[in-house]
């Protein structure tokens, strides 16, 4: 086999190996990055709908209290303001989402589904846990969702949803008088929950891996093409000359050509060798014939 192939063989090895590694890194790396996004896009939506129920509950809540007393307004219940803000979000970007899913609404449609009451239920076995994060299927695609728990710390909110007895008569009038009480002080009764789809971030990841492996492997058939003109050029050509030669004066052909090198390379000093050395079996050639 050839030393240039031998050489191809060694540098397609170290090739594939590098490729693969880098490969395996980029990909979790694109990945991890594209995730990170899509919670910090959970995250900050989460701060958006914080936002929103603090300002409804300390500007607008105060501005309708007199109202409140003969109609109840949904409007100024914090979680209701949150929920219709993203409901307007929805309708530009249908599969950004975001609930407060409860196991005892008083409003029917922040009841808690079957997935988000299993998640409700584990921040009610670990108080101590804060947010939770998770991937599920949905019709519109692979969706990321974060949830923080709702937990019951003022009295306040007791004074709508402890007993049916203390609720104001103008909430039961609107939700009647079956769902939303029996609630008690540091409860976690349901859950702040947004899910942000993954098909964008994952698919810009994807994309910046693949052109990512292209250019990789480019480079590297690139290299491996200068490396081979680069082998040729200083080693296989001047050694190809040096076998030639040497093949024929070991023929006796003394004609040949000369072992010459301007090079102090190896192959330089191992030129330099066989000239002298051709130069004694010259002389001692010589040397013989004259007896």
């Amino acid at each position: 086999m050839k030393l240039i192939w031998k050489f191809n063989i060694v540098l397609g090895a170290i090739f594939l190996f590098a490729y693969a590694v880098a490969a395996f890194v980029s990909h979790w790396v694109l990945q991890a990055n594209a995730r990170d996004e899509i919670l910090r896009t959970a995250r900050l939506m989460m701060e958006a709908a914080g936002a929103t129920r603090d300002y409804t509950s300390v500007q607008i809540k105060p501005l309708l209290e007199t109202q409140l007393k003969y109609t109840f307004l949904p409007q100024t219940v914090p979680a209701f303001a949150a929920t219709e803000q993203f409901n307007e979000l929805r309708k530009k970007h249908a599969d950004f989402a975001y609930k407060e899913a409860t196991l005892n609404p008083t409003n029917p449609r922040d009841r808690a589904t079957d997935w988000e009451a299993d998640v409700i239920n584990q921040f009610r076995l670990s108080p101590t846990t804060v947010e939770a994060t998770g991937e599920r299927d949905t019709p519109t695609g692979r969706t990321l969702f974060l949830a923080r728990p709702i937990q019951i710390k003022s009295q306040a909110c007791l004074e709508c949803h402890s007993t049916v007895d203390v609720a104001p008569k103008t909430m039961l009038d609107l939700y009647g008088n079956a769902n939303g009480f029996g609630w008690k002080l540091n409860d976690v009764i349901g859950m702040q929950v947004v899910s942000v789809p993954t098909a964008v971030p994952i698919a810009r990841a994807n994309g910046a891996f693949r052109t990512f492996m292209i250019m990789l492997g480019l480079i590297f058939l690139l290299m491996i093409a200068l490396l081979n003109a680069m082998l040729y050029l200083i080693v296989v050509k001047r050694v190809t000359r040096l076998s030639q030669v040497a093949d024929q004066v070991s023929l006796g052909n003394m004609g040949a050509g000369e072992f010459r090198s301007k090079s102090k390379d190896e192959i330089g000093v191992l030129t330099d060798a066989l000239g002298r050395m051709k130069t004694s079996v010259v002389q001692a050639m010589s040397m013989l014939e004259d007896k």
